[in-house]
């Protein structure tokens, strides 16, 4: 008989299983960040590509990658079908896919745009939120755990995007927006069973995904809506704080690093930081506001004392994370088309997707400085994600893995 592994193996193990996962929408904090390096910096569709496999619907979602598997939400074109898909890490091959109907009229700006928000995962179940179809969890087999279909019709002329996150042994999701009827509330659920554990109502909703943060040594819920960044104490649902200074259209999800939060508004909308620690009203301990912005879909990310950000025009930007001073004085962006896309930040550099497939790979450094621009010559709204070594990227037409050739 071969000897038991160590109770020390085993953790190795396991840890070594899970290592390079990209478990939800930005990744394991949410915050597009990566300790991960030897990434790939140059590619096209020709040079360091291990495989591509099509899609046969288009989409706007992130893939997540858990194990050996990747999951990808997609919807068709009016969104009577919406999916999940397992695939496999290693060719791309396709798993299983789970589809649930929808019949019910769903506003939305473009008819191909039902398949927005990201799943997350926690190793031994996915959870995906379908809109007003409602939201799902299913086992690595594709076995359906639960559903709750009583959330409501989310209804905005611009649809929605929010995608669920998890903490602990719930299951947070950011319902709506709901533009004229309906409710914007952000839900907690049981992960393992769907049961509501808490709901918290809020007047405006938004597209952002929420995030959370570790203030004062304590878990928050850090929520970007208008016309304020909030904080909500997962464990009950209750306000903890605000600060007010944004506008209506709220894309972004919040950066922090612990010590400050920042929050971005789109469609010239204000962005702001604020130090956190307080409670109650602490717009008073906003650093910094900046009134007026272009659009902002994507979010940015914070690395170390600065904020790195890419507007919807393709034009790059860089401030001080303290005082919000733009450090960087782009004249020209750095790629030619526009940009959905958010930033992921990994081995020192800052990758971003545009809208016709271009990469664009920046040194996340004060100092502006374009590494690469690496074209596929396909459309996106999509965001890379990194995972062992590999980039993954999702377009209109195909999921790509990108990985330096051995």
């Amino acid at each position: 008989m071969k000897p038991l592994l160590s109770i020390a193996s085993l953790l190795l193990l396991v840890s070594a299983g899970f290592a390079g996962d990209w478990p939800a929408w930005r990744g394991p904090t949410g915050q597009g960040r990566s300790d991960e390096t030897n990434l790939p910096r140059t590619w096209s569709s020709s040079k360091n590509v291990k495989w591509k496999v099509p899609l046969s619907e288009p989409g706007n979602s992130t893939p997540i990658v858990s194990k050996d598997k990747i999951f990808l939400t997609q919807a068709n074109k009016g969104g009577s079908v919406r999916s999940l898909l397992c695939l496999s890490r290693t060719d791309g091959s396709m798993q299983w896919k789970k589809d649930v109907t929808y019949a019910e009229k769903e506003r939305n700006w473009n008819p191909s745009w039902y398949g927005n928000a990201s799943p997350v995962t926690d190793g031994e179940r996915v959870i995906v939120s379908f809109g007003s179809a409602g939201m799902f969890c299913y086992d690595f087999a594709g076995k359906e755990l639960w559903k709750r279909t009583d959330l409501g019709a989310w209804d905005h002329a611009f649809g929605n995007s929010a995608s669920p996150v998890l903490h602990g042994e719930h299951v947070i999701l950011w319902c709506g927006p709901n533009e004229k009827m309906g409710r914007n509330f952000l839900l907690c659920a049981k992960k393992a069973t769907g049961e509501t554990v808490w709901e918290h109502d809020e007047k405006s909703g938004s597209w952002g995904t929420p995030i959370i943060a570790k203030v004062g040594g304590k878990d928050q819920i850090l929520l970007s809506t208008s016309p304020a960044l909030k904080a909500i104490d997962p464990a009950n649902g209750k306000e903890l704080w605000f600060c007010e200074g944004l506008s209506i259209y709220v894309y972004t999800s919040p950066l922090t690093n612990g010590d400050i939060a920042v929050a971005m508004s789109g469609y010239n909308g204000p962005a702001l930081a604020v130090k956190l620690g307080g409670s109650g009203d602490i717009t008073k301990d906003r650093l910094w506001h900046h009134p007026k912005n272009t659009q902002r879909v994507g979010s940015g990310v914070i690395v170390g004392e600065h904020v790195y950000i890419v507007e919807e025009n393709g034009m790059p930007h860089c401030y001080e994370l303290k005082t919000g001073k733009e450090v960087w004085q782009v004249k020209s962006r750095p790629a030619g088309e526009k940009t959905w896309g958010s930033m992921v930040h990994a081995d020192g550099r800052l990758y971003v997707m545009m809208h016709n497939g271009e990469t664009v790979v920046l040194a996340a450094n004060p100092k502006y400085e374009v590494l690469a621009v690496n074209p596929l010559g396909e459309d996106t709204h999509s965001t890379p994600i990194v995972s062992n070594g590999e980039i993954f990227l999702r377009t209109f037409k195909h999921l790509w893995c990108i990985a330096e050739k051995q």
